[in-house]
C-alpha cells in the first residue's frame, strides 16, 4: 500500500526554526518554503510567533517546528549528503559546518546543533571494495579523518 505522502522528518527547534531554515534553504540548491503556521491566541508562546514551516531542501520534503527547550538534537539521528566528487562535499562540508562544529569520519554538527553526514559516493566504492585488505585500509584511513579526504583514502586503499 502506498502512502498518500512522503515520509518527512520533522525538526524540533527551540525558537529557532525561522533562522534554521533560512540557513538550510540557502546551502541547498532546489530549495524553498513551503507554508508557515503561527501560533495562535492562548497558547504557551506569544500569539503570531511561528510555529511550523514545511519546506523543501534539494527537493526533499522537512517540517521545521517551533517546540520549545524539552528537546534537543543529537547524533542518533543524522543527514547524509552523498555528493559527486570531493568538491561538491567540500562544498556542503564547509557551508554546514559555518557556525557549527566538525566530529568525525565526514559527521559534523550545523549551527543548530543537527548532524549532518558529508561524503563524497565514491568512498562507499571504496569502503565495500571486494577485496577486503583494500576495503579495511579504506576504513582505517577514513576512521582518522574529520572531514573526507577522498584522495587520502584511495592512497589508503591502494597501500601507497
Amino acid at each position: 500500500m502506498a502512502l498518500l505522502h512522503p515520509i518527512k522528518p520533522c525538526l524540533w527547534f527551540n525558537g529557532q526554526a525561522e533562522q534554521a531554515v533560512a540557513f538550510y534553504t540557502n546551502v541547498f540548491e532546489d530549495s524553498r518554503v513551503l507554508t508557515t503556521t503561527y501560533y495562535g491566541p492562548g497558547l504557551p508562546v506569544p500569539e503570531g510567533t511561528v510555529l511550523t514551516i514545511e519546506f523543501e531542501l534539494d527537493g526533499n520534503p522537512f517540517t521545521a517546528l517551533n517546540g520549545g527547550a524539552e528537546f534537543t538534537f543529537n547524533e542518533s539521528v543524522s543527514f547524509q549528503v552523498s555528493c559527486r566528487d570531493q568538491a561538491e562535499s567540500d562544498h556542503y562540508w564547509d557551508r554546514l559546518t559555518d557556525g557549527g562544529q566538525e566530529s568525525q569520519c565526514g559527521w559534523l554538527r550545523d549551527r543548530f546543533g543537527l548532524s549532518w553526514q558529508v561524503y563524497p559516493e565514491e568512498l562507499n566504492t571504496l569502503l565495500e571494495d571486494p577485496d577486503p585488505e583494500r576495503a579495511h585500509r579504506a576504513t582505517q584511513a577514513m576512521l582518522m579523518m574529520r572531514r573526507i579526504d577522498l584522495e587520502m583514502v584511495r592512497r589508503a586503499a591502494d597501500g601507497t
